[in-house]
């Protein structure tokens, strides 16, 4: 059987077809009327006029309503004024489903109102816009290492011990034990690179973090690649070749998507690898010269990132941190103590950190010296220790937070537009 799909219009221009969706808008124009259809994969308009249309199907105006579920029979043809430069002539409209009256009106809403009706604010030009350039992102991201020969890893979501420190977790019982939901795949990363030599996991992780800023969510997605052999500077190109085929992917496929959001796109257009890098340590003599009053040691805040970035057309690396800044996986920088082999990617425009990474500590003496140090145990890390036991090698990794990405790429202010179904401190529904 043969589905047609409006996304694909160019394929059957001029056949007589049936297109199956929901009622965008309808307007009437004296004898005839416009039925605007949506099929999730775009919006056609449908010109209904007596001689052409059956008389029910014609009559049908006078009932339906927004987001009633119809099936559409008629000729499509290209009209460069119609949206999307197709029309579609209608012989014949079945109505499958009339909706009750649509909660989202065309006026403004406030987005308290909107978040709450989120399962049918998705339905929204915009918001169809933003998950359609999530997809080609995912897509993209999966491309990427796929076509290089890594493995996919998928890492578990229930862990027993802390990724990213003790402070952000979800804690759950898990049949007469605590366990914790996944800060990161990190550490089961590197155990499967350990044996496949480079793979990426990509999967849900989890913050327990009482923050309501536009860049955190409670849950969020999150792709790890983790590499044997690679060292920081290996890491870092990786990472900057990485986020620049994801902006080249969405450039190709999604122009008409980032038109719908208004997206600047000369912004991406002007991403360019190799991006600036600088170190920690240039990072804070940068803010000092902008007149902010940093103290060396400490993590930089959204504002800090926005100065340190706001120079630059690409995004730019921060690398060698203070260790006490850092996860106490990371390896230490053998040409000062002080610091941590780690880099960070700060996204121009405001975007903030896409990408946190590191080299691994890979001597098991110095990495039971930093768990000790966070208060844990051995025995709380006793698998991945094996890791050093077996065959340690130098290795490195880092994590690319997903919606993030997406909220830079579409130019998003806050970043719950960037999931389909966003989770913060205050919302757990829909």
């Amino acid at each position: 059987m043969t589905e047609y799909f409006i996304q694909n219009a160019e394929s059957f221009d001029g056949q007589r077809v049936t297109l199956k969706g929901w009622t965008y808008s309808i307007r009437k124009s004296g004898k005839i009327w416009f039925l605007l259809l949506r099929d999730g994969t775009g919006i056609m308009q449908c010109v209904v006029v007596p001689q052409e249309a059956d008389a029910e199907s014609f009559e049908l105006k006078e009932i339906l309503t927004q987001e009633s579920s119809v099936m559409v029979t008629g000729t499509v043809k290209a009209e460069k004024r119609a949206p999307g430069g197709y029309e579609m002539l209608v012989e014949h409209i079945e109505l499958i489903a009339l909706a009750d009256e649509y909660p989202i009106a065309p006026k403004s809403h406030g987005i308290d109102f909107l978040m709450e009706q989120r399962h049918l604010w998705l339905r929204s030009k915009r918001q169809h816009a933003i998950m359609r350039v999530r997809h080609t992102i995912v897509k993209a991201i999966r491309d990427f290492f796929d076509e290089r020969d890594f493995t996919l890893m998928d890492t578990p979501i229930f862990q027993q011990a802390a990724t990213e420190g003790t402070a952000t977790l979800f804690e759950t019982e898990y049949f007469g034990q605590k366990a914790y939901l996944t800060q990161s795949g990190q550490l089961y990363g590197e155990a499967g690179a350990a044996a496949f030599g480079k793979i990426y996991c990509f999967g849900p992780t989890f913050r327990a973090e009482k923050s309501k800023t536009r860049r955190h969510l409670t849950e969020f997605w999150m792709v790890e690649p983790e590499m044997a052999y690679y060292d920081l500077a290996m890491n870092m190109e990786l990472a900057e070749d990485f986020i620049a085929y994801i902006v080249e992917q969405v450039l190709e496929h999604r122009r008409p998507e980032l038109e719908i959001l208004e997206r600047d796109i000369s912004k991406l257009e002007a991403i360019r690898t190799p991006f600036p890098r600088v170190s920690y340590s240039e990072a804070v003599d940068i803010l000092k010269s902008k007149g902010v009053d940093f103290k060396w040691g400490d993590d930089f805040g959204a504002p800090d990132e926005t100065k340190i970035s706001e120079d630059h057309d690409s995004p730019v690396i921060v690398h060698r941190w203070p260790a006490e800044a850092k996860a106490f996986y990371m390896k230490r920088d053998p040409e000062d103590a002080r610091l941590v082999l780690a880099m960070d990617v700060i996204g121009p425009e405001g975007a903030g950190e896409l990408i946190g990474g590191s080299q691994r500590e890979d001597d098991i003496e110095l990495l039971i010296q930093r768990i000790k140090a966070e208060g844990a145990t051995e025995e709380d890390y006793d698998w991945y220790l094996d890791l050093r036991r077996y065959g340690t090698f130098p290795h490195s990794g880092f994590g690319l937070g997903l919606e993030r990405t997406v909220a830079w790429i579409c130019g998003l202010t806050h970043i719950r537009e960037a999931i389909p179904f966003p989770r913060t401190m205050t919302r757990l529904k829909p």
